[in-house]
């Protein structure tokens, strides 16, 4: 089996963490200007903590099955 029975722990510590790192961007550098006139000037800040948080605790989650 590809990455051994930890298959499913290394898919979570990775999307976990990119669901992370790309809320906490997001908020730190929003694009410079809207690509059309629908998109947001910036991303709405409770989705955006609330997504980061569930994204953090995923990656944690994971990290400490693989430790354990």
């Amino acid at each position: 089996m590809f990455l051994g029975e930890d298959l499913l722990a290394y898919l979570v510590l990775a999307l976990g963490g990119a669901l992370c790192v790309g809320n906490i961007l997001a908020i730190v550098k929003p694009p410079p200007r809207p690509k059309s006139e629908e998109d947001l000037p910036r991303a709405p800040i409770v989705r955006t903590v609330t997504m980061a948080l569930i994204g953090g605790i995923a990656a944690a989650w994971a990290l400490a099955s693989l430790v354990s």
